[in-house]
């Protein structure tokens, strides 16, 4: 019996350390080898301030890695970092996002810095910044985002602004929906007739959370945006990222550093 015992804890270990490995390698939070950066400038990563799915009870807020990720590209690159969201103060993480298998190394080092830990328990209100200061400006995504970002005329009108300035604009899956209210300098939607790209509506229902208020596939074709996607058998595996002139948008969680990189790329070009 003790045997059998040890045999079965160790396959219990075995699967505990492998399962994180199986799912990237079927495409959750897939390894990206980018181009490494020696930048200067400003970085403002923008987050949802909702707590809750809702009416439930159920914890929600922004998906960590649509933070994390994103964060150490810029930071390692030597930029200078920013966090903010749309009502300032602490940022809600979706709590599963910090969880295992799902946690990725990046959400493991944000729990281990305490300076990025402070930029998210004392986030900037959006209201309170000047957009056109910085050169990148990161919509992270997650459940909370679908309460506040389309909803937010602050945030419209300050990407409005910074996009008439020509700076440079990114977001992840639900992040998307911060571009909902700003404009083109034709005052047309910023994404009209522009290719962009954000959580599939296929993805919403396969992880059976459809009570959210906005969908950004739905919200980006009702602008008239040319909507990009990759499908999977299963959409959480699924990855894109698009860039269109200043905007760089990724379809889901995955993207997180290839949109980083990619608007990077753009700041290099424009530095040079």
């Amino acid at each position: 019996m003790k045997i059998k015992s040890g045999l079965l804890l160790g396959a219990g270990l075995g699967t505990v350390l492998v399962l994180p490995r199986i799912l990237n390698k079927l495409g959750l939070h897939p390894d990206f080898e980018g181009q490494e950066f020696d930048l200067e400038g400003r970085v403002l990563i923008i987050t949802t301030s909702q707590s809750v799915l809702g009416d439930t009870s159920k914890a929600t807020g922004v998906y960590a890695s649509e933070m994390t990720v994103p964060y150490y590209q810029f930071v390692d690159a030597g930029l200078q970092v920013d966090i903010a969201s749309i009502k300032g103060g602490k940022i809600p993480i979706e709590p599963s996002s910090l969880r295992y298998p799902i946690a990725t190394p990046e959400d493991k080092r944000y729990l281990k810095d305490p300076i990025f830990k402070d930029k998210v328990a004392n986030s900037f209100g959006i209201d309170e910044l000047d957009f056109t200061t910085y050169d990148l400006i990161f919509m992270a995504g997650g459940w909370g985002a679908a309460y506040d970002l389309a909803q937010s005329e602050v945030l419209g009108q300050k990407i409005t602004e910074a996009n008439a300035k020509g700076i440079i604009l990114g977001s992840v899956c639900h992040g998307a929906l911060g571009f909902a209210q700003a404009k083109d300098l034709d005052g047309q939607p910023l994404v009209k007739n522009r290719k962009v790209t954000g959580v599939t509506n296929k993805q919403i229902k396969e992880l059976r959370i459809s009570i959210t208020p906005k969908h950004p596939e739905e919200e980006l074709l009702k602008l008239g945006a040319d909507y990009q996607s990759e499908k999977s058998l299963i959409d959480v595996f699924s990855n894109l990222t698009v860039v269109d002139g200043n905007l760089v948008t990724g379809q889901n969680q995955n993207a997180g550093a290839e949109v980083a990189q990619e608007m990077m790329k753009l700041l290099l070009d424009l530095k040079k």
